[in-house]
């Protein structure tokens, strides 16, 4: 299994591993990682947004929710039981990755953030007026990425040049940073900026020797969130979502991982619970609770 740090965390789950051929895994499946929720109710102490389910099935993966087993309130990337959770999945992709068993993560967002503070073991985000600005991407090195080798001609253009990428955070990872941290250049490409009138900040990376991703922009908004006007909905837009979607999950299908038993399978999937309709006091139009 994969686990997402999307706003979250999505990484392959450390379950049974199965012996591995040079056949790709038709039935990926997916963690992701929950948040805890700001105002717990009965049964409703973390969530994920349903956008996050929908941009993973829609390019053919299953997915298990991550429940956060440590207490802690928020969603600091510092101390939470969010961030703990994160470093527990963080190193065990890196451990498995370096054993050869290839262990995907991605991280959108908060996610990207996460990364970012995990590899470099220090607070180094910057303040950006990034909330709720849909941007074009400033390609640095993505031409010879693995994230963006499949994408068509024209849709990298169309990324360059329109506001296809929605930006919903307040915290930046800057370039004057980047270039001065060492375990952080030394670990990820960038393959994308952008800039908020005052400070240039790190949009995608990719990380150099280990399939870990990150994005600061959300790539899942685009087809499935409706709640922000700011959220752009062309058919660039739309295919950007798709083609992003499509990346990650060929790349958990490479990720042999898999629960031990069909039952317990069955029993972690998300289908177990059902989406609440969210989109008149939330920015995700739905969300599972937990």
């Amino acid at each position: 299994m994969c686990l997402l740090l999307l706003c979250v965390f999505l990484s392959s789950l450390p379950f049974y591993l199965s012996a591995q051929t040079d056949r790709q895994n038709e039935k990926p499946i997916i963690g992701v990682l929950a948040q805890d929720v700001y105002l717990p109710q009965p049964s409703q102490t973390a969530y994920i947004a349903a956008s996050y389910v929908k941009f993973l099935e829609s390019a053919g993966a299953r997915v298990v929710p991550v429940m956060i087993l440590y207490p802690g309130g928020g969603v600091s990337i510092v101390s939470s039981g969010y961030e703990r959770a994160a470093k527990i999945f963080y190193e065990l992709a890196i451990e498995a990755n370096k054993r050869g068993d290839y262990f995907p993560v991605w991280g959108t967002c908060l996610g990207f953030e996460q990364l970012m503070y995990l590899t470099s073991k220090n607070t180094i985000l910057a303040y950006t007026n990034t909330s709720g600005a849909a941007l074009p991407l400033n390609f640095t090195n993505a031409e010879d990425s693995r994230m963006f080798k499949g994408f068509p001609a024209q849709l990298m253009k169309d990324l360059a040049s329109e506001p296809l990428t929605v930006n919903s955070h307040k915290w930046s990872l800057g370039m004057l940073t980047y270039n001065t941290n060492e375990e952080l250049k030394k670990f990820y490409k960038v393959l994308s900026v952008n800039t908020d009138g005052n400070v240039e900040f790190v949009s995608t990376v990719e990380a150099y020797d280990y399939p870990i991703y990150g994005t600061q922009w959300h790539p899942e908004k685009n087809a499935f969130e409706w709640t922000r006007p700011s959220i752009p909905h062309s058919p660039s837009a739309v295919k950007t979502t798709f083609y992003m979607a499509e990346f990650f999950v060929n790349e958990a299908r490479k990720n042999f991982h898999k629960f031990e038993t069909e039952e317990g399978e069955s029993k972690a999937l998300i289908y177990n619970y059902n989406p609440v309709y969210t989109g008149t006091k939330s920015a995700f139009e739905q969300m599972y609770f937990f």
